[in-house]
């Protein structure tokens, strides 16, 4: 009889833990979250990660800094990763070259038309405050030489330049293509340097290069004292930052606390905040996840977990 009992108490608790599991987001899964190379894309990779932990999330965190937008798109299409940081005007221009705008909300929503149909549907959630264009910048001495405001100003001297330009730029729509059809910029001395990170900025104090190929928020900028040349032909698109998420991930959470975490992100975060936390990282050299964690719990995101 006490067996009889047993056994018949161990099937339901078999198709209570079935039926459980079978719901779509009962039974969390692991995220993997990758980013690009640069530090920037790597800390916004590591506050999303940070945040679905504190949800209850497991992260894998293999994916984080996988390497330039080339590199990391088809990582996410193919599911190698399930979530990345994008900035949005140049995720679009990497899918549909002159599409970009500067309109963030005209950009998510083409982007989202594109990634619709990429590696089974790609969402795009809510974009943050922050954005994040690409900066040409000089020395101020450089500027002062060669009378530089603008990026058309330095169309006539581009050969008297040493340019430091993403590795990426001469595939990327937004850098070589952007530069030679706008500005006749074209020019014969390169360097190609991890965009947006230390290395770019440092070879234009060490005067190495005499143009770098910067982000608008970067610290380096203010830091150095460098100057930022005037996109005057508006070749760079707004690049507000949103997460892109798989479609198979999201049907296997609930889609709505999982999005809610993470636009909960995105509306926190102004370029001011990041700027300052690039600093941290940067000019400061703090540990990524520590200033991660620090900021989640600045603005109520995270108290402790």
């Amino acid at each position: 009889m006490r067996l009889t009992r047993v056994l018949a108490l161990g099937a339901s608790v078999l198709v209570l833990v079935s039926a459980c599991s079978a719901g779509g987001g009962s039974s969390k899964p692991t995220i993997k979250v990758g980013s690009d190379s640069f530090y920037e894309s790597k800390l916004m990779a590591e506050i999303y990660a940070q945040a679905l932990e504190a949800g209850g999330y497991t992260v894998d965190r293999t994916g984080i800094g996988i390497g330039s937008r080339k590199v990391s798109a088809p990582a996410l299409e193919s599911g190698q990763i399930d979530l990345k940081p994008e900035y949005i005007g140049s995720g679009l221009a990497y899918y549909q070259p002159g599409a970009q705008t500067g309109d963030p909300a005209a950009n998510e929503k083409a982007l989202q038309t594109v990634l619709a149909t990429k590696g089974g549907g790609i969402t795009v959630l809510d974009y943050s405050p922050a954005a994040d264009q690409n900066a040409f910048v000089v020395r101020k001495e450089t500027a002062a030489q060669y009378n530089l405001v603008t990026l058309s100003d330095a169309a006539p001297v581009q050969n008297q330049l040493k340019w430091g330009l993403a590795t990426d730029c001469k595939t990327n729509p937004v850098c070589a293509a952007a530069l030679k059809s706008a500005y006749g910029i074209d020019p014969a001395n390169i360097t190609s340097l991890a965009a947006c990170d230390t290395p770019m900025a440092q070879a234009l104090v060490n005067k190495t290069i005499d143009v770098a190929e910067l982000c608008s928020t970067q610290p380096d900028i203010a830091v150095n004292g460098f100057v930022v040349l005037t996109d005057d032909k508006q070749t760079q698109p707004a690049d507000n930052i949103a997460p892109l998420v798989r479609d198979d991930l999201l049907a296997k959470v609930d889609k709505t606390s999982f999005e809610k975490i993470l636009d909960g992100v995105s509306a926190k975060m102004t370029t001011a905040s990041l700027t300052e936390l690039n600093k941290q990282v940067a000019v400061d050299q703090m540990d990524i996840a520590a200033v991660a964690k620090a900021w989640l719990k600045s603005v109520g995101l995270v108290s402790s977990y």
